[in-house]
């Protein structure tokens, strides 16, 4: 795992000349027709074919567009029909949520949907009541504790810079303006098939945890 003092020093080193791309991708070359797909943070292994593919990471990740989520969208408004992210919003300070949430719904044609996964903290507070430590794991750490297993999950070294539970997402998406907001299983559940095909699905884990380690939800912009 690269450290967090190695990933802002890329950041802060890279900072401007990713918002100029941003800036100049938001203005000459962000797609003005057709259906328009945008999924966020594909990282090395999950590319998504026919969607456009946004990431930071101009090194190692796979990506259509560079671009830094937390310097806002480059997309213009009322132009993407949907957008996709797995395990990305965790990463953001929970000051950013807010606005990344109106971004989504401001860049969103009328009817359009997001599609956000992120780990879950209502299944791993419940797991942590339960006392059952086998549900977590021992990743990034080899923690015996409960305590120390659930600080693994919810906070990965520090990777995790916000804890999410669905009624916080809800609470969220709400202040942004979406509605509909449903909960999705992981990997084979979506209620928007129109929009998120098989290609989406198959970049989420198959977990087979009961509750699965994943929150996944979709909301819509009212029409």
């Amino acid at each position: 795992m690269i450290s967090r003092n190695l990933k802002e020093g890329y950041f802060l080193l890279m900072r401007i000349p990713m918002a100029l791309n941003g800036t100049i991708y938001k203005h000459f070359r962000s797609p003005r027709t057709g259906p328009v797909k945008v999924h966020l943070g594909p990282g090395q292994t999950k590319y998504i074919a026919g969607w456009i593919n946004l990431d930071a990471n101009l090194i190692t990740a796979r990506l259509d567009v560079w671009a830094d989520i937390r310097n806002g969208l480059p997309f213009r408004n009322n132009s993407v029909h949907a957008f996709y992210s797995y395990h990305v919003i965790e990463h953001l300070p929970d000051s950013f949520l807010f606005p990344h949430f109106r971004e989504m719904f401001r860049c969103l044609k009328p009817g359009g949907l997001i599609r956000i996964g992120c780990p879950s903290g209502d299944a791993a507070i419940r797991k942590f009541i339960e006392g059952d430590a086998a549900w977590f794991g021992d990743w990034p750490d080899k923690r015996k504790s409960m305590g120390g297993r659930l600080a693994n999950f919810l906070l990965c070294r520090g990777e995790h810079q916000s804890i999410l539970t669905y009624s916080y997402l809800e609470e969220i998406a709400a202040a942004a303006g979406f509605t509909d907001l449903t909960r999705c299983s992981p990997r084979f559940e979506t209620s928007q098939a129109g929009l998120i095909d098989e290609r989406v699905l198959q970049t989420e884990e198959d977990d087979a945890r009961d509750p699965p380690m994943s929150l996944v939800i979709e909301a819509v912009k009212p029409k």
